[in-house]
């Protein structure tokens, strides 16, 4: 095995920058919506991926793609909620064993009401402290690594893409 290629000074601070924001983020933006919601960012994120789709509708097996979830988490994320009564599951026509998660009514006014906030919050502590020219440098960035780490773009929604 040939010795590894070892980062340079200027790489190694990049990624130990990227990791601390990864480790640093995820608690940030988890506070702010159990603080207002009483939600988790993941819960959040599949409400937000069913809102996004064509009649607040997606298979399980999307949804779990979308989310970066394993169905065993998704379906245990998709209990809590469905408990709360902010989702639902329906059989998918045609297919015996398939299901789709449902976007209720109540699902989508607590996103109505908890998204202002959230946006507030994501700006905050990532867009207002940048340039439209350094939001669009890190947008490229984001695409180019994304392609890397999920070449079939399953992770997000179209929307995201």
């Amino acid at each position: 095995m040939d010795s590894p290629q070892w980062l340079d000074p200027l790489e190694q601070q990049t990624w130990r920058r990227l990791g601390a924001l990864l480790n640093l983020l995820p608690g940030l933006l988890e506070a702010q919506l159990q603080q207002d919601a009483g939600i988790t960012h993941y819960e959040y994120w599949v409400l937000a991926m069913l809102s996004e789709a064509p009649r607040r509708t997606l298979r399980m097996s999307q949804l779990a793609a979308w989310t970066n979830a394993s169905p065993s988490r998704l379906s245990h994320v998709v209990n809590r909620l469905e408990l709360r009564g902010w989702l639902t599951r329906v059989p998918v026509p045609g297919d015996g064993r398939g299901q789709a998660a449902v976007l209720t009514d109540a699902g989508w006014e607590l996103l109505r009401d908890t998204a202002p906030h959230h946006v507030t919050h994501v700006r905050s502590l990532i867009f207002d402290h940048l340039t439209t020219g350094e939001v669009e440098s890190l947008d490229a960035i984001l695409g180019t690594i994304l392609s890397q780490v999920d070449p079939g773009g399953e992770f997000g929604s179209p929307a995201a893409r």
